[in-house]
């Protein structure tokens, strides 16, 4: 049996959430659609309670893409693989991304992101598969798309990849000794114990403590603000449109 390398997408392979950051490309292009998120705000503070689900949030944040074309959304995510992400994508991810090819893994790329510019951006990195949250994309997109199936998160990361690859049903000891996952957070932990070997990216403090006692390696490069509020600000600007992606991630 073949092995594999399973790569996170968000705060993984780049420093951002990708679903921000491509927002900030379609309201760059179409500044009107920032009043779009006004519909979002209640579904922000009922998520916030805890009181609609993550899915459900996800749907309505992607409001700002209603009456968007289906060509165009495609064109606006290929733009955004090949030039936003493929210029944010750390350094040192690129060097493991082509070690493991090098090395005749199998390359699959597995987030939570919406498959419409997921997809994109596995080709332009050149992984042989996208497991991502799957979104209907109709003539004109709608309010509140829809999102078939559940959201690539947590244990369904595991169930939607080895739906997409059958081999993986039957993954034996032998290629999981040969195989890595790669992730920042401890929603992908099943992801992350999937693999024989798994290193970490910029873990949380609990997360590298539980790859410290499993053994895991952990990598920080770079990154373009300094902690969370960084970060969250970076959320913020993306969100409105604010934000320029003018050079490569660096040393804060």
């Amino acid at each position: 049996m073949r092995s594999y390398a399973f790569f996170d997408l968000d705060h993984t392979l780049l420093p951002f959430d990708t679903q921000a950051l491509f927002c900030n490309l379609v309201l760059r292009k179409e500044r009107w659609r920032t009043l779009l998120h006004l519909a979002f705000l209640p579904f922000a503070v009922l998520k916030a309670l805890r009181l609609v689900s993550t899915v459900t949030a996800k749907r309505a944040f992607m409001n700002y893409l209603i009456g968007l074309s289906r060509e165009k959304l495609y064109d606006y995510s290929r733009e955004f693989a090949t030039g936003e992400v493929a210029s944010w994508v750390y350094p040192e991810l690129r060097g493991i991304i082509e070690e493991h090819r090098q090395a005749g893994r199998v390359l699959v790329l597995n987030t939570a992101s919406p498959d419409f510019y997921a997809q994109e951006i596995a080709q332009e990195l050149g992984f042989d598969y996208c497991v991502a949250t799957r979104v209907e994309i109709p003539e004109s997109m709608p309010f509140m798309p829809h999102v078939m199936g559940e959201n690539n998160k947590h244990e369904a990361k595991i169930a939607a990849m080895k739906w997409a690859i059958a081999e993986l049903n039957d993954f034996d000891d032998e290629a999981r000794r040969d195989s890595w996952s790669y992730s920042d957070s401890s929603a992908d932990l099943p992801l992350l114990e999937f693999a024989g070997n798994a290193m970490l990216v910029h873990p949380s403090a609990s997360l590298a403590k539980i790859g410290q006692s499993k053994g895991w390696n952990i990598l920080k490069p770079g990154r373009p603000y300094k902690d969370k509020v960084g970060d969250m600000l970076c959320v913020v600007k993306q969100m409105f449109g604010l934000f320029r992606t003018l050079r490569r991630p660096g040393q804060a």
